[in-house]
């Protein structure tokens, strides 16, 4: 298959070939003739797939058969969850469109908003923007959505789990009713099919890898090792096996901080990236990674949500995520485009827990190998069962109905604590 028998237009299929591109990837099969012919869309893809492609090659086609967006308006809104999701979004538009007589530009928050207002003036064809900083926007008459003939809501999981949802459904209500819906996300969740319920009709449903699994091209290894010997472990790691570009996840900013010091201190080139950092200081620090000045990139996981880093060979996980899926991700940004990864996790035996939740969720126990001399004080247990538990629950003796009703309180008080605590911290997060 090409790109050309999916119908794309010359001006694009010539950019497509100055990238160098020439067999479209599965999603990008998928997703292009359904954008084409102007289906709604729901697609399971996760970063490094080709999603971006797959949604913005057919929409700069559709759009250049259009007129102009007049002042103030915009034709097509990408939204996204982070300003570097937002800015590698941005630049495919770009490069793509280099042929096309559009215009687009880029919001975010964190930078002076007058610049952005500026450009909206004329109105564009296409607006990539973050929740927060499209509503200040509106807010200020800078942009209006009569116009409004695509929407683009990509990472839709992420934005969920950052808290943007309340954002999301006041710009959806803020959209003309008629108008093209794509939506992309690493998985298809309740939560995610429940908003989709209000944004899409009669969607094209494409899942281009099984919900769940993890490259096989990536090879995982777990590292037992005490907490407080993990920076020294990850050091001879890097040095030992001549590292030259890895990312590491930490759980925390205060811990991505803090490890880029230690490391830094032994004379390893690393930089953080995490929401405290400002855009500047962001995107500095990924050119340096990709430019290979920068040896070490110390992420947390909405910092580099999105990041796309070709042929990118080794990813650590310092901490172990609190949500699964999210280890899928991390891993996920190793051994593409048919190259080879390495995914190490350095563990502790307070860890074991998120463990068992990864190996159960990926339906294999990851190999352990221990580090000679970081043999830890606190042993971490073996693999346990990959499927949940099974045994039948012993049927509740009847309460009487006063205690029946107290209990029922009780349990409504304890789901909302879960669910308060299942909440992550990153809700704060200046993201947008």
């Amino acid at each position: 298959m090409s790109f050309a028998s999916l119908g794309l237009s010359a001006p694009l299929l010539a950019a497509i070939q100055a990238e160098g591109y020439d067999t479209p990837s599965p999603i990008q099969a998928q997703a292009i003739p359904a954008v084409l012919a102007g289906r709604d869309l729901m697609a399971a893809a996760q970063t490094g797939t080709g999603k971006t492609a797959g949604f913005t090659l057919p929409l700069l086609q559709r759009l250049a058969e259009g007129k102009p967006a007049s002042a103030n308006q915009a034709r097509a809104l990408i939204l996204t969850p982070t300003r570097e999701l937002a800015a590698q979004v941005g630049d495919s538009v770009v490069r793509y469109g280099s042929r096309l007589p559009l215009r687009s530009t880029i919001v975010f928050g964190g930078v002076k908003i007058n610049p952005q207002m500026q450009k909206l003036r004329k109105g564009v064809d296409i607006l990539i923007a973050t929740p927060g900083r499209l509503l200040d926007l509106y807010q200020q008459n800078a942009v209006r959505f009569s116009e409004l003939e695509v929407l683009v809501l990509d990472e839709a999981d992420r934005m969920l789990d950052m808290g943007f949802i309340r954002d999301i459904r006041k710009i959806l209500a803020l959209l003309p009713k008629q108008r093209q819906n794509l939506l992309f996300s690493a998985t298809f969740s309740n939560d995610i099919r429940a908003l989709a319920k209000t944004m899409v009709n009669n969607p094209l449903e494409v899942s281009v890898s099984p919900a769940n699994s993890t490259a096989e091209r990536v090879e995982q290894l777990v590292y037992p090792v005490d907490k407080n010997r993990k920076a020294q472990l990850l050091i001879d790691l890097i040095v030992d096996n001549h590292w030259q570009q890895v990312l590491v996840f930490t759980k925390t900013k205060h811990g991505a901080n803090k490890l880029t010091k230690q490391l830094e201190a032994v004379g390893l080139q690393a930089a953080a990236i995490h929401g405290n950092k400002s855009q500047g200081a962001r995107t500095k620090a990924l050119a340096g990674f990709k430019s290979g000045e920068v040896r070490v990139l110390v992420a947390t996981d909405i910092a580099a949500r999105g990041l796309d880093i070709d042929q990118l060979p080794q990813v650590v996980n310092f901490d172990l995520p609190n949500v699964p899926e999210d280890y899928v991700h991390r891993i996920g940004r190793t051994g593409r485009a048919g190259a080879s990864g390495h995914a190490v996790s350095l563990v502790c035996a307070d860890d074991a827990k998120l463990l068992r939740d990864i190996e159960r969720l990926i339906r294999q126990a990851i190999p352990r190998q221990q580090q000679a001399g970081y043999e830890p004080v606190h042993p971490l247990p073996a693999s346990g069962p990959l499927q949940p538990s099974s045994k039948p629950r012993r049927p509740k003796k009847p309460k009487p109905q006063r205690e029946h009703r107290d209990g029922q309180r009780a349990e409504g008080s304890a789901q909302a604590k879960a669910r308060s605590q299942h909440r992550r911290p990153a809700r704060g997060s200046n993201a947008s």
